[in-house]
C-alpha cells in the first residue's frame, strides 16, 4: 500500500530550529517530486515547498531562505530544515509524494504539527 510517513514535528520557542522528514514508501514508484504543505489556524492548506526527482526546488514566498528541502530520490525520502521558526509558521505540516498520473494517485502523509512559541 503506499504511503507516506512524517516525523519531526514539535515545540519549538521562535528563532529555533525543526527538521521534518518523510518517508514514502519504497515499493511506491513513478514519484516525480515530493514535497511539504501546511496548514495554519483559520487558513486553507498551503505550499511550503517541493522538490522534483531532477532536483528543481519550490519555496513559498513566506520562507524568505528560512527553510531548505532536501530528498534522497533512491530512497523516496525527503527533508524539510526550518531555521529561525516565527510564531505564524505553527501549524500542521503535511508531506506529499507526487507521482505520475500513470501510476496512481498523489499520496498525502498524516501531517506532524509544528508549534512555535513567541
Amino acid at each position: 500500500q503506499a504511503q507516506v510517513e512524517e516525523s519531526g514535528g514539535g515545540l519549538v520557542q521562535a528563532g529555533g530550529s525543526l527538521r521534518l522528514s518523510c518517508a514514502a514508501s519504497r515499493r511506491m514508484i513513478g514519484v516525480h517530486a515530493m514535497g511539504w504543505y501546511r496548514q495554519v489556524p483559520g487558513k486553507q492548506r498551503e505550499l511550503v515547498a517541493r522538490i522534483t526527482t531532477d532536483g528543481i526546488k519550490n519555496y513559498a514566498d513566506f520562507v524568505r531562505g528560512r527553510f531548505t528541502i532536501s530528498t534522497d530520490n533512491m530512497k523516496n525520502t525527503v527533508a524539510l530544515q526550518m531555521n529561525n521558526l516565527e510564531p505564524e509558521d505553527t501549524g500542521v505540516y503535511y508531506c506529499i509524494a507526487e507521482r505520475r498520473t500513470a501510476f496512481g494517485s498523489n499520496v498525502w502523509g498524516q501531517g506532524t504539527q509544528v508549534t512555535v512559541s513567541s
